[in-house]
């Protein structure tokens, strides 16, 4: 299972790739330099900006087909293609965690944009935990789904899978993956004292039967000072695709409620 994640999604109630892709039009798609390298990302509807961030080996249009209409009606939506993945072409080296949340942090600095939502999920929910841990300014809410802050939050049978995959140098992007997910987030990326850190608000979400053990997600959401947790029942990995009509509203009403009043 070189692309665990990715297989993981594709279910049955998943648009198919021409319906994902035809969620953006062309002309809303812009490349970038990130770092020396290039970066593919969209733009997409008025309002307040709000960060979508794909899964691992995904793309921003697939990992949030049945949320991009919604969205856009009240958001600015800011939707990037990692390193590798979707749109955005590979470069040579390792695919890590820190290195996707730089890039990302570079492209909000370079669209001179700050206090953003971010929705995050899964490879994407780590990198929206790590961007409010290290550049808290550019970070206003966070929705993550289907988030390790170690591999030992993957289902050990996931793991197992994932060692069997390994090559000694990892050269395509699903290999890269396959290494990144066996070894990372590193406790140098990610650890419970850092979430102990995140002022933000963060709304945890799972799937009952998620990819990511349920006692690795509560540990997350105690972990977090600001957070609430929504479990959804009969829901695996794939909550955005399976569950777009529980979250959807969900998702919505927590980005849009009023920010806690300081008490005097």
């Amino acid at each position: 299972m070189a692309n665990l994640r990715v297989m993981i999604l594709l279910l049955p109630w998943l648009l198919t790739a021409n319906e994902a892709r035809a969620a953006i039009n062309a002309g809303e798609w812009h490349r970038t330099s990130i770092h020396g390298h290039a970066m593919l990302y969209a733009m997409q509807g008025r309002g307040s900006p709000l960060l979508l961030l794909h899964g691992g080996g995904d793309s921003g249009e697939r990992s949030f087909a049945r949320q991009l209409d919604v969205f856009a009606e009240h958001h600015l939506i800011l939707l990037p293609d990692q390193v590798g993945q979707g749109r955005t072409p590979d470069v040579r080296g390792p695919l890590t965690y820190t290195g996707m949340m730089e890039d990302t942090a570079a492209l909000l600095q370079h669209l001179k944009l700050k206090h953003v939502d971010v929705v995050g999920f899964s490879d994407g929910g780590i990198l929206a935990l790590m961007l409010a841990v290290r550049h808290p300014e550019l970070v206003r809410r966070l929705v993550i789904s289907g988030v390790n802050i170690a591999p030992d939050g993957l289902n050990p049978d996931d793991l197992e899978d994932l060692r069997a995959t390994q090559t000694p140098k990892p050269k395509t992007i699903d290999e890269k993956l396959a290494h990144l997910w066996l070894h990372s987030p590193t406790e140098s990326e990610l650890s419970v004292a850092m979430l102990g850190k995140i002022a933000q608000p963060v709304l945890v979400i799972s799937g009952d039967r998620d990819a990511i053990t349920l006692e690795h997600t509560l540990k997350i959401f105690h972990a977090l000072p600001e957070a609430e947790l929504c479990v959804l029942p009969g829901t695996d990995h794939a909550t955005f695709s399976g569950r777009s009509d529980w979250l959807n509203p969900i998702i919505s009403a927590f980005l849009d409620r009023p920010a806690k009043q300081p008490v005097n």
